[in-house]
């Protein structure tokens, strides 16, 4: 039923009681239902309220309608209901428009203020700090970059095991046949190498050769497609002040790359001598580089501007043991045997597994304290001192004389002497000054050969 006021007359098809005297009749209450046959519309199918008199019409009563029964009327005298209409709909005012675009605003503020509070904390944990863009990669060759780009794939960590440990060193090819370069004493009593390259592939390598006196071996892999030698330079052409790289695995930390200059040429550096009899000492006449190189940088190359390798990095110097400072790393002086003199020996111990020195059969005085080199007095096992049809007697060396200079070069003791001659190869012709009973006098040398240990 609709939700309404009834302000129209209550059906007429309701009746008062019977035996109830309509004079009663509120105004505005229906009289009783006409019965079959009444007028108007009796028999005609036509509802009673479709010919009801108007709201404000009360009918009259006729003569038979007071003998006409009445029914019961359960409403007595009140209408059947009252029906709320509520009130009649009205247009959309002024300031119900402006409540809604204020709240509707006020809604639509406050989901912008969530959201940009959401987005400004997600943003926090997405912070970008600006950064260059990436660059093309590539760097000059002759940058440090650009060398140990070129050098790096030919370059080798070698790890050794023997019977007193194991150690590591390093080294570089040579040729495609699979020879590598390296310091004797990173494979010295060896049982076991293993040789890693860049890429890190490893396999078994095989001593080829080695001497002692040079510090120099060569090791040799087999079954390895793809080597890159490296290319040799000439240790002639070094000047100090010249740039140098050196690439090796210092403390087994493979490929390890450093840069320096060339410090000095010609440094005299003696090594080893750990069996007592001299036989173990190594004589280099080296040079000298502040490129740092740290144990395991030992058989590594030193490169110049072209990637050239002029010098196989074999010792360091520390500072002195009783130094309460002494640094057990590099201290910025670290030593290369010439790669004039590596390529020469490696040659040689590839060819026979063994490498000749360059003598002038003479025994020298070690003990000597003066300035230059002594020759001695007697030789081993009582022989002489100056080998009979050797080098040094062919060109008038005696014994007791004091060799002071090679080739117009001081030389200040024994061990110098050595270096300056296994500079050169066997063969060579040098031009000795000799001190002999406080005079001066130059003798003209062809060195011999002797084989190396």
């Amino acid at each position: 039923m609709a939700d309404r006021q009834q302000t129209d007359p209550a059906p007429q098809w309701w009746s008062r009681p019977e035996g109830t005297a309509d004079d009663g009749r509120r105004e505005g209450v229906p009289a009783p239902r006409p019965e079959a046959g009444d007028e108007p519309g009796a028999g005609s199918g036509v509802p009673v309220e479709d010919v009801a008199p108007a709201p404000d019409a009360v009918p009259a009563p006729d003569a038979g309608e007071a003998a006409r029964p009445v029914r019961y009327d359960p409403w007595a005298v009140e209408p059947l209901q009252v029906v709320d209409r509520g009130r009649e709909p009205r247009g959309i005012r002024l300031w119900q428009v402006v409540a809604l675009g204020v709240g509707t605003a006020l809604f639509a503020g406050g989901i912008g203020g969530y959201l940009g509070v959401l987005a400004e904390r997600q943003s926090s944990t997405r912070l970008e700090l600006p950064q260059a863009a990436a660059a093309d990669k590539g760097r000059a060759p002759e940058s440090v970059a650009g060398i140990a780009s070129t050098a790096l794939p030919g370059v080798v960590t070698l790890h050794v095991r023997g019977e007193k440990g194991s150690g590591t060193g390093t080294g570089f090819v040579l040729d495609q046949q699979g020879h590598i370069l390296t310091n004797n004493h990173v494979v010295a009593d060896s049982k076991e190498i293993a040789v890693t390259f860049s890429t890190g592939e490893s396999v078994t390598a095989e001593l080829v050769g080695r001497d002692s006196g040079y510090d120099l071996a060569v090791v040799k892999v087999s079954g390895v497609r793809g080597l890159q030698p490296l290319s040799l330079g000439n240790s002639e052409n070094v000047k100090v002040g010249d740039p140098v790289v050196a690439i090796g695995a210092p403390f087994d930390l493979s490929n390890t790359v450093t840069a320096g200059i060339i410090s000095a040429t010609g440094r005299p550096v003696t090594a080893g001598g750990d069996k007592g009899d001299g036989s173990d000492i190594s004589y280099v006449d080296a040079l000298q580089t502040d490129a740092p190189i740290n144990p395991g940088n030992s058989g590594g190359p030193l490169l110049d501007s072209k990637a050239h390798v002029v010098g196989i990095n074999s010792a360091i110097r520390g500072a002195d043991k009783d130094d309460p400072t002494r640094q057990g790393g590099s201290i910025g002086l670290g030593f290369a045997i010439p790669i004039n003199q590596g390529k020469r020996v490696a040659e040689e111990l590839i060819r026979t597994g063994r490498a000749t020195h360059p003598v002038i059969g003479v025994t020298l005085d070690m003990d000597y304290t003066g300035d230059g080199a002594r020759v001695g007095d007697k030789g081993e096992d009582g022989k002489p001192s100056v080998v009979a049809g050797g080098p040094g007697a062919r060109a008038g060396i005696r014994a007791g004389d004091v060799i002071t200079k090679v080739d117009g070069q001081r030389v200040r003791g024994g061990d110098e002497l050595i270096i300056k001659i296994r500079a050169h190869r066997p063969g060579d012709p040098l031009t000795l000054t000799v001190l002999r009973d406080g005079r001066e006098s130059t003798l003209k040398v062809v060195l011999g050969s002797a084989n190396g240990s």
